[in-house]
C-alpha cells in the first residue's frame, strides 16, 4: 500500500511520461488511465501516450456532461472521468464459484486466481480518497474481502492533482482534493504554459521512488513548486460545497423532514448515482443452474439501495417508497457511514450530480435539510 509522500519533488517532461507507460507494462502492470470513448473521458486500458485525452476537457453540471475539444496540449485537462477505479478493484460482476456434477457427485470449482496487476495512471485526488474509503470497508474490518485484497495489493496508483474544477466538484469541502494528500505511489501536477509541458512529481512509496529513478527527471525548483501550487489552487475555487460539521446529526434528526418527499417526486430510483459513485459497494448474489442440472454458478453483482428488491427480507421490502430509499442512501452516505467506518462515504467527486437524469444535487439536498435551500448550484 502507498505511504505518505516524503521525498523532494522532481520534474519530468512529456517524453518521460510517455516512457512511463511501457515501463509499467514491462513490470507486468496493465495500465489503466483516462481515454476518450463514447463521447466521454473514462478509465480504460492505456498502451501509449497518445491514448491519453490530450486536448480534451469536460463540461459538467447537474444532469449534464459534454466533452469539449480545446486543442491544447494538456493530457489531464478534464476534471473527473465518467466512472472511477471502483470497476477494477471492486468489479461489477465476480464469479464466486462454479458447481459441477461429476460422476454423481456435486463438486465446487473455485474461481480462477486473480493475476492481473493494475497501474492506475492519472487518478484524481477524489478517486484516490475513494480507494482509501473502500480499503476501510473491504480490508479493515474483521473479515477481508479476498478478491479486493488481491487486486488492491497488486495495484499501483499514479495520481494527477486537479488544475481545474467543474461545476459539480465539491471535493474542497470534503477535504479530498483538489490535491492528493497521500495514498499514491506517484503524484503528478501538470505544468503547461510559455512553451513548457512538464509535470511536477511527488513520490509516495518506495515503488514510486523506484519508478521515478528510471525516468529522466530533474529536481524541482521553488518556481516549479509555486507554479504547481497556483495551478492546484485554481481547482479549489468551487461553486458547490457541503457543510460537513454536524452533518451526521443533521441527517439523523431529519428522518421525517418534508424534503424527502419533495426529492422523491423527482427521483426515478434509477440507481445512476450509486453506479457512478466511487465508494458505493452494495451488491447482490445471483445463482443460475443449467437445464440438465449439471452446472451451477454463483455470481456477485453490483446492486443499489434504490431498487425495491435490495431491502427485501422474509416476505417483503422494508423500503417500498422512493422517499425511504433516497433517505437511506443519503443518510448512509453522509451520516451512518461515519459511525460504521469512521469516515464519510462521499469524496465530493460530483458524479452523482452529473449523471442524475433528474438533476438532483446532493449538496443542495443537504443544504435544504439544514434550512439553506438554494445555497448551491
Amino acid at each position: 500500500m502507498p505511504l505518505a509522500p516524503s521525498a523532494a519533488p522532481a520534474v519530468i517532461d512529456l517524453p518521460a511520461l510517455a516512457s512511463l507507460i511501457p515501463l509499467l507494462a514491462a513490470r507486468g502492470y496493465e495500465v489503466i488511465g483516462p481515454v476518450v470513448r463514447d463521447a466521454a473521458v473514462v478509465y480504460d486500458v492505456v498502451e501509449k501516450l497518445e491514448d491519453l485525452p490530450a486536448g480534451w476537457t469536460d463540461e459538467q453540471d447537474a444532469g449534464r456532461y459534454r466533452l469539449v475539444q480545446t486543442g491544447g496540449p494538456e493530457v489531464f485537462g478534464y476534471t473527473v472521468p465518467a466512472q472511477s477505479c471502483k470497476r477494477y478493484l471492486h468489479p461489477p460482476e465476480v464469479l464466486v464459484f462454479d458447481g459441477l456434477r461429476d460422476n454423481g457427485d456435486f463438486r465446487i470449482v473455485p474461481p480462477v486466481p486473480i493475476t492481473t496487476k493494475y497501474a492506475f495512471l492519472g487518478v484524481r485526488p477524489c478517486d484516490v480518497a475513494a480507494i482509501a474509503v473502500q480499503d476501510r470497508v473491504f480490508l479493515a474490518d474483521r473479515y477481508l474481502e479476498r478478491g479486493y485484497n488481491v487486486r488492491r495489493s497488486n495495484a499501483l496508483i499514479i495520481a494527477a492533482n486537479c488544475t481545474r474544477a467543474s461545476r459539480t466538484c465539491f471535493c474542497e469541502s470534503m477535504k479530498t482534493g483538489p490535491r492528493a494528500k497521500g495514498g499514491f505511489d506517484l503524484c503528478l501536477t501538470e505544468l503547461v504554459g510559455d512553451g513548457r509541458h512538464e509535470f511536477l512529481v511527488e513520490t509516495g512509496s518506495e515503488a514510486g521512488a523506484e519508478l521515478l529513478a528510471e525516468l529522466e527527471h530533474r529536481q524541482a525548483t521553488e518556481a516549479d513548486i509555486a507554479e504547481a501550487e497556483a495551478a492546484i489552487s485554481r481547482a479549489g475555487r468551487q461553486t458547490r460545497t457541503v457543510q460537513t460539521e454536524g452533518i451526521k446529526e443533521l441527517l439523523y434528526e431529519s428522518f421525517e423532514h418534508s424534503r424527502w418527499e419533495k426529492t422523491a417526486g423527482r427521483c426515478f430510483a434509477c440507481g445512476n448515482c450509486t453506479m457512478a459513485c466511487p465508494t458505493c459497494f452494495c451488491n447482490t448474489i445471483e445463482e443460475s443452474l443449467d437445464i440438465p442440472g449439471e452446472h451451477a454458478e454463483r455470481w456477485r453483482k453490483w446492486d443499489s439501495c434504490f431498487t425495491e428488491q435490495f431491502s427485501y427480507i422474509h416476505g417483503g421490502s422494508v423500503r417500498q417508497s422512493v422517499r425511504s430509499r433516497y433517505r437511506q442512501w443519503l443518510t448512509h452516505k453522509l451520516g451512518s457511514w461515519i459511525d460504521q467506518f469512521g469516515t464519510s462515504g462521499c469524496v465530493g467527486c460530483g458524479r452523482c450530480i452529473t449523471w442524475c437524469p433528474a438533476k438532483i444535487d446532493i449538496t443542495e439536498e443537504v443544504a435544504a435539510l439544514g434550512g439553506l435551500e438554494g445555497r448551491n448550484g
